[in-house]
C-alpha cells in the first residue's frame, strides 16, 4: 500500500493521526509525518483516516482523479482520430509526468503513451526525502508514489533523452532510438546545483540533495558520524536539512550569502524570522557569508573556509545552492528553452525560439515557465509539488481539446516546509509584493499569518503553525483584496502596521544563451540562441 498526503492542502488538524496512529503523527503542533508505504495490516486504517480528512488530503494506493471539467463538446474527426490513435510522448516520468499520463487516460485519449526517464527505479515523491528520508522516520524506497495500474504505457526508463528533432517529431534517446510523437509533454524537472569547483565537489564528505539515492547516502552519513555538518545556502532545502541535523543532535553550521534564510522565497521579514527559529533550535547560522573553499586530506573533505576569515573543521557539507533545469537535451530544437527554463503560455502551450505558440509541444512542472495573470503576466517557474501537479493536468486536458475548451494554468502557488516542528506554508508569491503585516499570532512564538501586498493589494499569504488560514487567505489573493486587510481575526497580532517587505531585487537569467534576430523582410525575419561555449 502507498499512501501520499498533499501538504499542500492538509491544515493539521491531526484527524489522520487518531485514525491510524501508526502511520501518522505529529512533529510539532502542525508538521504532520507518515509512513508512505505502511504494511497492509493498516489498510483499514489509513482508509478511515482518508475519509476522516476535513480537506481531503490523503491519496490511497492510486493518484487522485483528476477534478471536474467543463462538459464534452463536440470533436472533429482530425480529434476523435487522435484520441483513438495518437501518439503522445511525456519526456520525464516522476510526478508531473505522472500525474499527466494518468488524466490522460482518465479524460479518454486510448492512444500510444510512452514515458521517459533518466532514473532507472519507479517514480517516487520527492518532498520527503528531506523530511522523512534524511531523519530515517522511512527508506527512500517507500516515497515511491502511488501505482497506476491503469495507465497502458510504455516505460523507457534509465533511457533518457537527448535531442528533440520538430520538424520529423522525433525524441532522440540517449541509446540512438527516435521516439515519433503527435503530441509531446516535457516534464524533465531540475537536478541539484552542485558545488561549481570540480575538484572539490568530487571531495568525499560533500553533498547535494535532489534524488532518492542522493537522500539514502546522505542519511547514512548523517546517522554515522557525529562531527558539524556545513550546509551551504539557506533556502528550503538547506533550511530543511539544518532542521534534521538538529533533531539528529548534530552541531550544524548554515552559510547564506543573503541577510537571511528563505529571504529569496518570502523576503527578509519573514527570512528574519526564520533565522530566529533557526538559532532557536542550536543552528549555527551565518548570513551574508559565502563559503570561499572547501579543503581535503586524501580526497576526504576536512575543512571550509569562510568568506568571514573562519575556517570550520567539517567532513561533511551539503550543497544547497538551488536546481538547475533540465533543458540541454532541447538545444537546438528551435523551442524557447534556457536556463530559465521552457517558456509557455497559460496553457502549457510550449513557445518557440520566435515566440509562436506549439500547438503539439506542452510543458510542465518544475522546467515550465509560464505567465501568470495575478502577477502581471510575469513568467514564473513553479517549483513546488502542487503546482508540478496542476500544470500536468491543464496540460494533459489541453492536448485532447480544441481552443474553446482549453484550460489555463490559474491555480495559485503553493508550497510548505517542515522545520524544526514548525510548519511554514505559503499561498501566492511572496517575492511579488511590496510590503508585509503579520496580522494574527505571534512571531516570537513562532506562530502566526504573514500578508503581502503589492500596491493595495493583497497577493501573497505565508504561514507558520496556522495552516488552516491558508485557504482563506487564497481567497482573497484570487478577489484582489485591498491590502492591508481590513477584518478582525479569531487571534489578532495587535496593532501591528505594514512594513516594507524585503524582497530582494529580481534576478533574471543572463548566463548560457543570448537571443539574437536577423532578417528584415517579415517573411524571414527569425530569432535564434547563441549558446556561450562551454
Amino acid at each position: 500500500m502507498r499512501v501520499v498526503v498533499d501538504l499542500t492542502r492538509c491544515q493539521g488538524y491531526g484527524q489522520c493521526v487518531f485514525m491510524a496512529p501508526r502511520v501518522f503523527s505529529m512533529n510539532g503542533r502542525e508538521a504532520l509525518a507518515y509512513d508512505p508505504a505502511p504494511s497492509e495490516d493498516q489498510r483499514e486504517n489509513v482508509l478511515r483516516a482518508a475519509a476522516a480528512c476535513p480537506v481531503q488530503a490523503l491519496h490511497v494506493e492510486r493518484a487522485a482523479p483528476p477534478g471536474p471539467g467543463p462538459e464534452p463538446g463536440p470533436y472533429t474527426a482530425d480529434g476523435d482520430r487522435f484520441r483513438r490513435d495518437g501518439r503522445v510522448v511525456i519526456v520525464g516520468s516522476s510526478l508531473a509526468g505522472t500525474r499527466a499520463a494518468a488524466v490522460l487516460r482518465a479524460e479518454g485519449f486510448a492512444g500510444s503513451l510512452t514515458l521517459v526517464g533518466d532514473e532507472t527505479g519507479e517514480p517516487y515523491d520527492r518532498p520527503p526525502l528531506s523530511k522523512q528520508v534524511l531523519s530515517g522516520r522511512v527508506p527512500a524506497r517507500a516515497t515511491a508514489l502511488p501505482r497506476l495500474p491503469d495507465l497502458d504505457a510504455e516505460w523507457l526508463r534509465g533511457v533518457p533523452a537527448t535531442g528533440l528533432d520538430l520538424d520529423r517529431r522525433r525524441v532522440i534517446l540517449a541509446d540512438g532510438r527516435d521516439l515519433p510523437f503527435d503530441r509531446l509533454l516535457i516534464a524533465t524537472g531540475t537536478r541539484a546545483r552542485p558545488w561549481p569547483d570540480p575538484a572539490e565537489a568530487a571531495l568525499e564528505g560533500v553533498r547535494t540533495l535532489r534524488t532518492a539515492e542522493d537522500a539514502t547516502g546522505l542519511r547514512q552519513r548523517l546517522a554515522s558520524g557525529d562531527g558539524r555538518v556545513l550546509v551551504i545556502g539557506g533556502g528550503f532545502t538547506g533550511s530543511e536539512i539544518a532542521s534534521v541535523c538538529r533533531e539528529l543532535g548534530r552541531p550544524v553550521t548554515v552559510a547564506e550569502r543573503g541577510p537571511a534564510p528563505l529571504v529569496g522565497a518570502v523576503g527578509g521579514v519573514v527570512g528574519g524570522i526564520a533565522a530566529d527559529l533557526q538559532r532557536a533550535h542550536g543552528v549555527d547560522l551565518r548570513c551574508e557569508v559565502g563559503v570561499t573553499a572547501l579543503e581535503g586530506e586524501n580526497g576526504r573533505l576536512r575543512r571550509a573556509r569562510l568568506s568571514d576569515g573562519d575556517v570550520l573543521e567539517v567532513d561533511l557539507a551539503v550543497a544547497a545552492l538551488g536546481a538547475v533545469r533540465n533543458v540541454e537535451w532541447l538545444e537546438g530544437s528551435g523551442l524557447a528553452a534556457g536556463p530559465w527554463g521552457v517558456a509557455c503560455d497559460a496553457g502549457c502551450r510550449v513557445f518557440d525560439i520566435n515566440g509562436l505558440v506549439t500547438d503539439d509541444v506542452f510543458a510542465a512542472g518544475d522546467v515550465a515557465r509560464l505567465p501568470h495573470p495575478v502577477y502581471e503576466y510575469q513568467f514564473l517557474a513553479l517549483e513546488h509539488w502542487g503546482s508540478a501537479v496542476a500544470q500536468a493536468e491543464v496540460a494533459a486536458h489541453n492536448m485532447l481539446s480544441g481552443q474553446t475548451r482549453r484550460w489555463p494554468h490559474l491555480a495559485l502557488p503553493v508550497f510548505w516546509s517542515t522545520q524544526f516542528g514548525v510548519e511554514i506554508k505559503s499561498v501566492g508569491v511572496p517575492t511579488f509584493a511590496d510590503e508585509v503585516i503579520i496580522t494574527q499570532g505571534s512571531a516570537k512564538e513562532f506562530r502566526f499569518v504573514a500578508v503581502y501586498g503589492y500596491r493595495g493589494r493583497i497577493t501573497a499569504a505565508v504561514t507558520f503553525d496556522q495552516g488552516m488560514w491558508l485557504e482563506f487567505y487564497q481567497g482573497l489573493i484570487e478577489q484582489a483584496a485591498p491590502f492591508p486587510p481590513r477584518f478582525r481575526t479569531v487571534d489578532p497580532a495587535g496593532a501591528a502596521s505594514p512594513v516594507p517587505a524585503q524582497v530582494p531585487d529580481r534576478v533574471t537569467a543572463s548566463h548560457g544563451a543570448t537571443v539574437v534576430v536577423t532578417g528584415h523582410d517579415p517573411a524571414e525575419r527569425r530569432a535564434w540562441l547563441v549558446h556561450r561555449s562551454r
